[in-house]
């Protein structure tokens, strides 16, 4: 019971999770915090407006007391903004760790060429010197294949079910730790999106304000509005727009991985089975 591989997987999967968990809880709440202190002290330096106070308009061409205008919405759209590159960074360092010391595309290649001629040791040989979790997974195959040429009990149909059902164990166990914060940065896209645009309807609000005031229009009050309508909707977009860019970069990247085993995997019960009808 205590070598169970369904147990294994379960320990290791949870293990990944409060890991992954963990890392997410940290990170949230920093980018928020480092999201403030750019907007009150950065953006907000008394050096970027006119009149050396923030209450003054920003210097022609200063870009960060422009978006210092942006008001109260700014300062979360640039927490989001650094959460989707420091949970990009992060997952691209995962992923990368998964795929190996080389091309996952080189190694299969090599993996079969090993199997067309039997040499499993060779093979497992080459998973230890490729390392990551494609390679584990492979690992784990061959190292059932060889478990099923020595077992006299299995016939030929019931050892390619063996060693597809631990290559599937493998897989459960390895592959999911590469979809962790997946959601965190897909979940980004809309966000940036929404909270880009409530800057835009508060800045809207503020401009329409501007210009329903008794007398003449306050032109500093409409001119605020815009500001802020329009900052707060292009630093939405901008954070929109490189979520989804990383997103599919990596969700392609996780099919590759995926397909590079699920095409080892056929090889190993395909070659067992062409060699022991």
């Amino acid at each position: 019971m205590a070598n169970d591989p369904k147990l294994k997987t379960t320990k290791k999967e949870e293990t990944t999770k409060g890991a992954s968990g963990l890392f997410a809880t940290f990170v949230i709440p920093a980018c928020l915090v480092i999201g403030i202190l750019l907007y009150k002290f950065v953006f907000g330096n008394p050096m970027n407006f006119e009149g050396g106070t923030p209450d003054g308009h920003p210097l022609p061409g200063n870009y960060l007391g422009m978006a210092y205008k942006g008001g109260v919405i700014v300062p979360i759209l640039v927490s989001m903004f650094l959460m989707v590159i420091v949970f990009s960074v992060e997952r691209f360092i995962v992923v990368n760790k998964a795929t190996g010391a080389s091309s996952v595309d080189k190694f299969v290649t090599k993996i079969q060429q090993f199997l067309s001629t039997g040499n499993i040791d060779a093979a497992l040989a080459e998973c230890d010197k490729q390392k990551g979790s494609v390679a584990n997974v492979i690992r784990s195959g061959l190292k059932k294949y060889k478990e099923a040429e020595s077992d006299a009990n299995l016939d030929t149909e019931h050892s390619c079910l063996a060693i597809q059902k631990d290559i599937e164990e493998a897989t459960a166990l390895e592959m999911p730790m590469l979809q962790q914060n997946l959601t965190i940065i897909a979940t980004l896209v809309s966000i940036g999106t929404l909270m880009g645009l409530l800057g835009t309807v508060t800045g809207m609000i503020k401009a329409f304000a501007a210009l329903s005031s008794s007398g003449a229009p306050d032109q500093a009050a409409l001119a605020t509005g815009i500001s802020e309508a329009l900052i707060n909707t292009a630093t939405g977009i901008g954070t929109s727009a490189l979520a989804i860019i990383m997103y599919n970069v990596f969700t392609s990247k996780i099919d590759s991985l995926t397909y590079a085993i699920d095409e080892a995997g056929f090889s190993i019960v395909q070659t067992f089975a062409s060699t022991h009808k």
